[in-house]
């Protein structure tokens, strides 16, 4: 037997197995240990700890020092993420009336919605910002006021694809030989065409522009097997444009055309959970600072912010009907801030200032999923990640708790055992003793919530010495001309308005009118601040606009504004134009008509129509 190296020495005994009492004092040690052990910490972890923005208990979040948001605390910076969105490649293969029979297929697998909401343009800037929030350890954005989310809710609401379901499990990962017997069989391609693709692709992939170029030409007319092979193209290139969009930009994975091996079966997949664990992985992935990019279905990203923070980002679709995905709801823009003023503007958000349960008007149509109180791993393949509910119960309407520690997740071979867990969801949501109360307001938390979160989390991304210094309460500190009254109440009018528009057509014409004329009196300088609005006073006698005194308050798009008591005549000639001009009163008498040879003459009205008598 050749010579073994112990320790540093070397050692020609045979290897002895542990007796009993030894193996019982390792048990011993591995018992004292601390559940988080101390890691050794460098130079960059101490000036972490000791940094205002926290975190000062680094039990949570282990990894920070190699996160975005410490190397910007530090005075380095990162340019905004290159986005990979796919929305308009979406559009270069239409399934009309030619195709029908494809499109039928695509609508029982619960996938056909990604056709027409996924958004043509995503802003690098919004993203970006939120993205420099986001924390591997729990899957959560760390925001200024606590922890929020994309929850199963979500997913659900905004794309209207199914979460529940078998999940979408690989053994291993697929090999260029694997991927090219796959195109053989499930394409109809030759072993030559097979090869070239995935040798030009360097991986177990094929270009989405390949797929348009040999699969969108088929029509009904053509044979059931150049049917199949059409839909399971056209299905491979509807995930990799939308759920499945990684940051190659170019081609998708050969990997998830096993799923469409039966196409009666494509609809019994939790596409839904799948598509957020992907999200989950492009995001934690993002938040190192050599990352550049950013991949995943970036339309749920984007819409999800939109919802849940409508006074900042969103611009409204005022022709949207609940019955939609919500992913619709909103026009995407680009955002005009920067990067920097972004992050600022995050730093001063509040626990106010966002829509916490923005799908109350949405359930009739998409009622809650009780899967969203799932508390354990969600995969897509060979990507793992935790979701943990408890930690945005906010999000769910209740009142927040400090949570658990946060679980590692799993290895991804031990599938089968995630697969069970999650086909049994239904014994592993949170009770509800871990739910909690209701929240008597919006975005209640308990009293030491905050104490605890300040301590373990990174709250303030933007360092102090490089923001602007331009704050809303740095306002009054500037020259009069700049932080004049105007502006301040076109910031107010602004705010209104907007919640006005985010409503949608749902409310009554009463409400508008109420909203309107709040803005007017607003930006006109007639509203009081020290007026109370909560006990209306009688109408005045005479007849000019309601004050604001004795106007009832402005409500939430989600209440109906009151309608008036009595319609107010036309106002005094002193007070601004109504919204609505009265016609001409009848008792007007029509000019006097001109002398002239012939018998008919023209009277003018206010319409200037002619009118021959």
């Amino acid at each position: 037997m050749p010579p073994r190296t112990r320790g540093g020495y070397t050692s020609t005994a045979p290897r002895r197995r542990p007796t009993g009492s030894e193996r019982r004092r390792r048990v011993q040690l591995r018992e004292v240990e601390p559940e988080h052990p101390r890691h050794d910490r460098d130079e960059t972890e101490e000036v972490l700890e000791g940094a205002p923005g926290g975190p000062i208990d680094r039990c949570i979040l282990r990894s920070f020092h190699k996160h975005v948001a410490a190397k910007i605390w530090l005075g380095e910076d990162r340019a905004p993420l290159k986005l990979v969105n796919h929305g308009a490649k979406l559009q270069l293969w239409e399934l009309d009336v030619e195709r029908s029979r494809i499109y039928e297929t695509v609508q029982r697998s619960g996938l056909a919605p990604l056709i027409s909401c996924s958004h043509r343009v995503a802003s690098r800037p919004m993203l970006s910002a939120f993205c420099e929030r986001w924390q591997p350890e729990t899957t959560t954005f760390h925001l200024a006021f606590g922890e929020m989310t994309i929850t199963l809710d979500d997913v659900a609401s905004i794309l209207h694809i199914p979460i529940t379901g078998s999940m979408i499990s690989f053994s291993q990962p697929l090999r260029v030989d694997d991927a090219n017997a796959l195109l053989v069989e499930l394409l109809g391609t030759t072993d030559v065409e097979a090869s070239r693709e995935t040798e030009q692709c360097r991986s177990p992939s094929v270009r989405l522009q390949w797929l348009r170029e040999n699969f969108s030409t088929i029509m009904d007319v053509s044979s059931d097997d150049d049917i199949d092979f059409a839909t399971r193209a056209f299905l491979l290139h509807l995930v990799g444009c939308t759920l499945f969009a990684d940051k190659s930009a170019t081609s998708v994975g050969v990997v998830y055309l096993e799923l469409f091996r039966d196409l009666s079966m494509v609809g019994s997949y939790a596409w839904g959970a799948a598509c957020l664990a992907f999200m989950y992985r492009q995001l934690t992935t993002a938040t190192r600072f050599e990352v550049q990019q950013l991949g995943g279905y970036l339309t749920l990203l984007q819409a999800w912010i939109y919802e849940h923070f409508p006074e900042m980002f969103s611009s409204p679709d005022m022709s949207y009907i609940e019955s939609r995905p919500r992913a619709l709801r909103w026009r995407p823009h680009v955002i005009p801030d920067s990067l920097q003023s972004l992050r600022e503007r995050l730093d001063r958000l509040q626990s106010s200032d966002v829509c916490w349960e923005p799908y109350v008007d949405h359930r009739a149509e998409h009622p809650f999923p009780d899967i969203a109180w799932f508390s354990g791993c969600i995969k897509c393949g060979l990507v793992v990640e935790p979701y943990h509910p408890e930690r945005v119960l906010r999000q769910f309407g209740h009142i927040q708790t400090i949570p658990p520690r946060p679980f590692a997740p799993p290895r991804p071979d031990r599938s089968i055992l995630l697969d069970q867990y999650w086909e049994r969801w239904t014994d592993h949501v949170l009770i509800d003793q871990s739910r909690g109360r209701r929240c008597q307001y919006s975005g209640e938390s308990v009293a030491e919530y905050m104490a605890w979160y300040d301590r373990i989390s990174h709250r303030i991304v933007q360092p102090p010495h490089l923001r602007s210094g331009f704050t809303t309460d740095a306002r009054s500190s500037l020259p009069s001309h700049t932080a004049s009254t105007s502006d301040s109440r076109n910031a107010r009018a602004l705010r209104l308005l907007r919640r006005v528009i985010s409503g949608g057509r749902q409310q009554s014409g009463d409400y508008f009118w109420g909203a309107l004329n709040e803005a007017h009196s607003i930006l006109a300088g007639s509203d009081e601040t020290s007026a109370s609005y909560s006990t209306p006073s009688p109408a005045p006698a005479s007849h000019s606009t309601p004050s604001p005194a004795t106007r009832p308050f402005f409500c939430p798009p989600t209440f109906v504004y009151p309608p008036p008591a009595s319609v107010d005549p036309p106002p005094a000639s002193d007070d601004p134009p109504p919204l609505i001009v009265a016609p001409p009163p009848a008792s007007v008498a029509p000019p006097a008509p001109a002398a002239g040879p012939t018998a008919s003459t023209t009277v003018y009205v206010r319409s200037k129509r002619k009118k021959k008598t």
